[in-house]
């Protein structure tokens, strides 16, 4: 399904004008839930259809099973593509085709427990958008800064919130 400028613009206007006059609309603890399953995999449940995580074949994983760390990625890749077109959309700027790629760099001897100086986790990400389009490079520019500014998961691995585990 294709949305227009306008089409956008009057589907969340009504939104924007709740969200100034009732700033507590406009919040949502989203969520997500899986079960641990057989061997060491856990199954989420993404809305959509279930997801079975598991090890990544580095870390002692057979490779059937999602790797977590790729979920992170696809869900920045989802995210980002989808704001471009938000974006590209609000802007009136025909955006042809993008591909859009995410890489994230792991040192799994930290996750392994094997070396104490080895991060757990990512040490760097890189987001690149291949754009084909007929586009200046200053509309280039700004859909990238604005991509970037409202990009719901780039924006939280760029400035981490407050997180904590509880057990039950």
């Amino acid at each position: 399904m294709s949305i227009d400028q306008q089409a956008l613009t009057e589907k969340q206007a009504p939104l924007k004008d709740q969200y100034r006059n009732e700033p507590g609309a406009a919040r949502i603890t989203l969520s997500a839930s899986g079960r641990i399953g057989d061997g060491v995999t856990c199954s989420v449940e993404t809305g959509r259809a279930m997801v079975r995580a598991g090890l990544h074949p580095l870390t002692g994983g057979d490779g059937l099973s999602a790797c977590s760390g790729d979920m992170l990625l696809e869900a920045l890749v989802a995210c980002a593509g989808v704001t471009l077109g938000a974006v590209a959309t609000s802007l009136g700027v025909e955006v042809g085709d993008a591909r859009l790629v995410a890489e994230g760099d792991l040192d799994f001897r930290g996750t392994l427990s094997v070396a104490k100086d080895a991060p757990v986790g990512f040490s760097a990400i890189r987001l690149r958008v291949e754009l084909d389009a007929e586009v200046s490079e200053e509309q280039r520019a700004l859909l990238a800064k604005l991509t970037e500014r409202f990009c719901v998961v780039f924006q939280t691995l760029a400035n981490p919130p407050a997180m904590s585990v509880s057990f039950a």
